[in-house]
């Protein structure tokens, strides 16, 4: 969709196609007309106005019909395809986009192609897509237009990313990034070798090697953007993948260099600050990552994402257990638990209830221990798809648990009978076990609006070694999504002349 201030450059291109318009409806009568439909529809793109985009683009249609030139006519069904696919119509863009497609000359023009397969991307059909990508790739290349040439790219890629075909997505970020290179566009160089590293991971077809430097040529380019919110993007997407590698000392420095340029944009800067915090575990430097856990739990909960605040809860508990801070791990824990019981996350309140009763049994509290075994057991039986190990190993922990119970109250010493009114000392009193209070901050249910999904990596109470490192946290990680287009870019391509 476009915004109601456009770049300078689009403002130029518009201005060309009004040029090659004029040039083309000079001495046919009634083009005149057609031209000035034409142009309006452009403008009412520009402001955002798509009705009106529409209907100047029909009327023009009709005209060019009118006077039976089947150049004109491709011409307007081209603009009304396109502007049909822009504002959410594919099929109906679809239609007219192949009505301008017909001719020998038609199937050499990029823009068709690429307009046919956003067509298709939006109807789902992945494969057709990327198919059309490719020729319109390859079309704006035999033109030296790299930068159309690598947008080509990063649509089919995506489409193959879509079908998980990791392989071609690689391939695909690849080519892009080169034809940005080429085009002098070393941000978008940047972006492509982001999405590249990012999709190698989850091919078995690459190497650890490899997927390091495609990722450290990314960051050689970091000082060519100066959005800092693109730049923001890609130091947090390059240091999720060095953590997903389990490059957790190069993983930190990246999440640090985003924090900078994310501070304007709170969702991206909680996900930094959230990642940042988990890497610091995976390091062991638990005191530093405690700090980036609270900003990142009353960040998330300022945006009212209570299942990432959750998260982030539970790897402060994680780095407040190896500090052997237990009772500051059980209050984040319980946070935490509340925050996965208001999203109704079963899964992750098994992970926490386990945790919690793990701590409490540290701090020789075994009735609450017995407490939280039994309710994970009862969150492990609402899973959809719950694991017996997990069950066998809850049951065994709960029973090992009312077993040093027991003990523990057999061998605690007892008061002896004493008259009406003798004062017992409280010492001696066994306490009985409080039910954890609701000390978590109010949050709305649910994750907010554009907020990344946050996954495990690992179940909660522990993780694996990497190097020689302490990574007993198994924190989370807060996994980016990718950025939308700029709002001020249209992703069809219109035109004025075939």
């Amino acid at each position: 969709m476009a915004s109601d201030a456009a770049p300078a450059g689009e403002e130029e291109e518009v201005r060309k196609r009004r040029r090659k318009a004029a040039e083309l409806c000079e001495g046919e009568g009634d083009g005149g007309a057609i031209e000035e439909f034409t142009c309006r529809g452009h403008d009412a793109l520009q402001e955002g106005n798509t009705e009106e985009a529409l209907s100047c683009f029909r009327t023009a249609l009709k005209d060019a019909e009118q006077l039976q030139d089947s150049r004109l006519v491709a011409v307007c069904s081209f603009n009304l395809g396109a502007a049909y696919v822009e504002v959410g119509r594919p099929q109906k863009g679809l239609d007219f986009l192949q009505r301008a497609e017909p001719s020998p000359r038609a199937q050499r023009l990029p823009d068709l192609q690429f307009n046919i397969a956003l067509a298709h991307n939006a109807l789902g059909q992945s494969r057709e897509a990327a198919a059309y990508f490719l020729q319109a790739a390859q079309l704006y290349r035999s033109q030296g237009d790299g930068a159309s040439e690598g947008d080509a790219c990063m649509e089919m890629s995506r489409c193959y990313s879509d079908d998980q075909d990791w392989s071609l997505a690689v391939q695909g970020f690849l080519r892009a990034a080169d034809s940005y290179r080429v085009a002098a566009m070393l941000d978008s160089t940047a972006a492509a070798l982001k999405e590249a590293g990012r999709h190698m991971i989850q091919s078995d077809q690459f190497s650890r090697d490899d997927i390091i430097g495609v990722l450290t040529e990314c960051l050689s380019l970091m000082d060519s953007v100066t959005d800092p919110r693109t730049l923001g993007e890609l130091y947090l997407s390059v240091g999720v993948s060095y953590c997903q590698l389990r490059c957790f000392q190069e993983a930190v420095p990246c999440l640090q260099q985003a924090v900078g340029p994310s501070s304007q944009w709170p969702p991206l800067l909680a996900s930094v600050l959230h990642n940042l915090g988990a890497a610091l575990n995976s390091v062991g430097r638990f005191t530093a990552a405690a700090r980036y856990h609270r900003l990142a739990a009353g960040l998330y909960g300022s945006l009212g994402c209570r299942g990432d605040q959750a998260r982030c809860f539970s790897n402060l508990a994680l780095a407040f257990s190896q500090l052997g801070e237990e009772e500051e791990a059980a209050e984040s824990f319980l946070h935490a638990l509340q925050g996965f019981r208001d999203i109704e996350d079963h899964g992750a309140q098994v992970q926490v209830c386990e945790s919690l009763a793990d701590c409490y049994l540290k701090q020789r509290k075994q009735q609450k221990a017995v407490q939280f075994y039994k309710q994970a057991l009862t969150a492990l039986s609402n899973c959809k798809e719950s694991c017996g190990s997990v069950q066998d190993r809850l049951v065994e922990r709960l029973t090992a648990a009312l077993h040093q119970s027991l003990t523990v109250s057999l061998q605690r010493p007892r008061p002896h009978s004493s008259p009406v009114g003798q004062h017992v000392r409280k010492s001696e009193i066994t306490q009985s076990p409080g039910s954890p209070s609701n000390q978590q901050p109010d949050g709305r249910k649910g994750e907010g609006p554009g907020q990344e999904a946050a996954e495990h990596c690992g179940p909660t109470g522990g993780g694996a070694t990497e190097g020689g490192e302490d990574t007993h946290s198994g924190a989370s990680l807060a996994l980016e999504a990718e950025a939308p287009p700029p709002a001020s870019r249209w992703r069809s391509r219109f035109c004025s002349v075939m």
